[in-house]
């Protein structure tokens, strides 16, 4: 099948649809992101996710095995460690060695990184929250690409949050590189609207999590089948964190810490740590921990193969595109 939109995303990538599958912690494994490439997007898997670099470098390669030739890329978040360790050049040296082609830069700003990996012939794409500032730090740098956050998405929205459709806008008419816009879209419709306000793709997560090569339990995923637009939840704004999550007792638990203990990290780290969020992966009681979830959750109807969801999503987009076509009346 011809693809159905040429953009500098697809370009960039060499992908069918301007689609990306950001990096999702715990969950972006070989399976998933191989998934991802075969049906002709680009996914990144999360490097924080693997134990140590050598785990990283098997995960790296067991993917372009799956991958079947498809580009794939990785996600590194750039971070302070707390015992004041250096967890990112190691992570850079491995993509670098591993022969990775494509890195998702998140978290802090990449200017100590980012010109070591564009040395290396790796295409860079930094993710930002919706504030053009960033934006523009991004593309000062030399990133290939940004992806834009919207107050919508699951995960760190920002700070300040600002709405999709107010970023997306504003992003692409600020900056000359391409601009991917995030934050509760998971529809193809959605996708053709994104492409309207100038950006050259969508980022999407919180739809892909029903996808059977996801490995979370049945019953997480089943949960968010059943889950509505309103089911998610802003945290963490005290601590300057800002995290949307999907609703459970263990969030609403932190949501009172903050309110009766409001900056106290120590009392409420133990309770956002990764590894509890890890734990109701396995077992699927969601109920006892924080996890991220965007607003586009709303969509993500049925459990079902990765391709499939790709295929609505095309077939989606293709409608919108017909609509348009037939509302648009040019003057003569």
């Amino acid at each position: 099948m011809t693809a159905p939109f040429k953009t500098r995303i697809t370009e960039l990538y060499g992908i069918r649809l301007p689609i990306v599958a950001s990096g999702l912690m715990w969950l972006a494994d070989p399976v998933y992101v191989a998934a991802v490439a075969r049906a002709g997007l680009i996914g990144f898997m999360t490097a924080a996710s693997f134990p140590d670099v050598p785990a990283l470098r098997a995960g790296i390669r067991r993917c372009r095995e799956l991958a079947q030739g498809k580009p794939f890329g990785v996600n590194i978040m750039i971070r302070v460690s707390r015992d004041g360790s250096d967890r990112v050049n190691p992570l850079i040296d491995a993509v670098i060695e591993e022969g990775v082609k494509f890195v998702e830069t998140a978290g802090n700003n990449p200017e100590a990184y980012i010109r070591r990996l564009k040395d290396a012939g790796i295409t860079v794409l930094h993710k930002v929250p919706g504030v053009l500032r960033y934006v523009k730090k991004a593309e000062s740098l030399g990133a290939d690409a940004v992806t834009v956050i919207g107050a919508e998405a699951g995960g760190h929205p920002g700070v300040e949050p600002v709405g999709s459709i107010v970023a997306g806008a504003a992003a692409a008419r600020s900056v000359k590189i391409p601009v991917i816009l995030a934050g509760g879209l998971g529809t193809g419709e959605q996708l053709v609207a994104a492409l309207a306000l100038g950006a050259e793709g969508v980022a999407m997560g919180t739809r892909f999590l029903v996808s059977e090569e996801i490995w979370a339990h049945r019953a997480y995923k089943e949960r968010l089948v059943g889950a509505s637009e309103t089911d998610t939840t802003l945290l963490l704004q005290s601590m300057r964190n800002t995290q949307r999550a999907l609703k459970t007792a263990h969030v609403a638990m932190i949501q009172q810490l903050e309110k009766t203990e409001p900056v106290d990290t120590a009392g409420i780290l133990p309770h956002i740590m990764g590894t509890v969020g890890r734990k109701a992966y396995e077992s699927g009681d969601v109920e006892k921990a924080m996890l991220s979830c965007g607003q586009g959750v709303v969509f993500a109807d049925r459990i079902e193969p990765l391709a499939a969801i790709v295929d609505r999503l095309e077939t989606e987009a293709r409608a919108a595109m017909h609509r348009l076509q037939g509302l648009y009346q040019p003057s003569t």
